[in-house]
């Protein structure tokens, strides 16, 4: 049983440590992070890639970041946060049992081997997604999540919309090359930035080496920035011969985490290049800082002929803001409220804005609204109220 799986095993295990040797000396002599002041597009050899901040989205830096690709199993981030959302919602769990069925133990390119009628466990499926960078698991997972891997890309499709990822068409879940399966470094910036809010995806993306099949098969992850870049936490990379070399990296330094893009790079010491001079630029020039709602800023307001004689009010704004560094001003914030309101009020009603500025710019503007409807005094409106009292007593 498992002839084929066996066979590359044995193989795979002489090969291994010789592997990951060697790849830890290129590693550390060729991607250890250095201070940058500056990035010209001219540095970064990907025909394409950018460097988000997650949260505000933020662009800091972009290079043809737009320009329609393929980006190989960069794919696999869409496939899992379809995954961790499922988990989330409670449809499916870390501890379900995965059948492989005909169709996913077909895959080619990086695998894990299974074989029709193998069962798994979520868990370990997406840690071979994660880690192995696993087509057969991805697959897996997809049918077990919808029933056949097209339904499955249907959802991921539609994910993408809401993400707003407007050039990216997927047409499988795992990244093979596919005519019109597509995307941008710009798009894979926006879904990097979803999964990553999916916490748990830092449990898978920061294993170096681990086992599946109880200690059988051993996995190296596919990321070397892993074993030399400060502060790295993931995320995905690919290779196809239609996409080159590809990579979504993520890292969080000093209270920031930030998301750099790769797409076509010539070979993958040149995607983890690539990645860490976007990061070093973005930790090297940028800080995040919180933002701080002013209490008196959110005071009831007056409410004239209304069934309350006041309203309360409430404004959403960010956790916090990118600033550029090397300047010591702080944030300021000012505000402007409405004094009196006349009944009837609608809960949401605009009634003042909170302004933010950094360096004498504004940075973010927010509104500050009713928290509850107010409804105006009238007869009926007040036999009423009179009534619930009574009736309370």
């Amino acid at each position: 049983m498992f002839s084929k799986r066996n066979f590359l095993i044995r193989c795979s295990r002489r090969l291994v440590s010789v592997i990951i040797v060697c790849t830890l000396f290129v590693s550390l002599l060729v991607f250890s992070p250095v201070s940058v002041s500056a990035l010209s597009a001219e540095e970064i050899s990907a025909p394409s890639a950018i460097l988000i901040e997650p949260v505000t989205k933020t662009v800091m830096f972009e290079k043809n970041s737009h320009d329609v690709r393929a980006c190989a199993s960069i794919t696999k981030v869409m496939t899992l946060i379809l995954v961790f959302e499922a988990i989330d919602s409670g449809r499916i769990a870390y501890d379900d049992t995965v059948t492989a069925s005909a169709h996913a133990a077909s895959m080619g390119g990086s695998d894990i081997w299974l074989e029709t009628g193998e069962t798994m466990s979520v868990y370990d499926m997406i840690k071979a997604v994660v880690v192995a960078s696993a087509n057969d698991a991805a697959v897996a997972l997809a049918e077990h999540i919808c029933g056949t891997e097209e339904e499955f890309v249907s959802k991921m499709n539609e994910k993408a919309k809401t993400l707003g990822m407007n050039e990216t068409v997927f047409k499988n879940c795992n990244g093979l090359d596919e005519e019109g399966h597509v995307t941008s470094a710009y798009d894979v910036a926006l879904m990097s930035a979803e999964l990553i809010t999916h916490e748990d995806i830092f449990e898978f993306s920061s294993i170096w080496l681990d086992y599946l099949r109880g200690g059988e098969t051993q996995i190296v992850n596919t990321n070397k920035l892993l074993k030399s870049y400060t502060g790295i936490t993931g995320l995905k990379t690919g290779t196809t011969s239609q996409a080159g070399s590809c990579m979504s990296a993520t890292a969080h330094r000093d209270g920031m985490s930030l998301v750099a893009v790769v797409l076509g790079c010539d070979t993958g010491t040149a995607r983890f290049s690539d990645s860490a001079k976007l990061l070093d630029y973005g930790f090297a020039n940028y800080k995040t800082e919180k933002l701080v709602l002013p209490e008196e800023c959110l005071t009831p307001v007056k409410v004239k002929g209304g069934m309350q004689s006041q309203v309360t009010l409430q404004c959403e704004i960010s956790d916090s803001v990118l600033l550029p560094k090397g300047n010591s001003e702080a944030v300021t914030s000012e505000f402007e409220v409405l004094e009196e309101l006349e009944a009837p009020v609608e809960k949401g009603s605009i009634v003042g804005k909170l302004t933010y500025s950094y360096a004498g710019s504004t940075i973010d503007e927010y509104n500050i609204v009713t928290d509850c409807a107010v409804e105006a005094m009238s007869f009926g409106a007040v036999y009423k109220l009179l009534w619930q009292n009574l009736c309370s007593l």
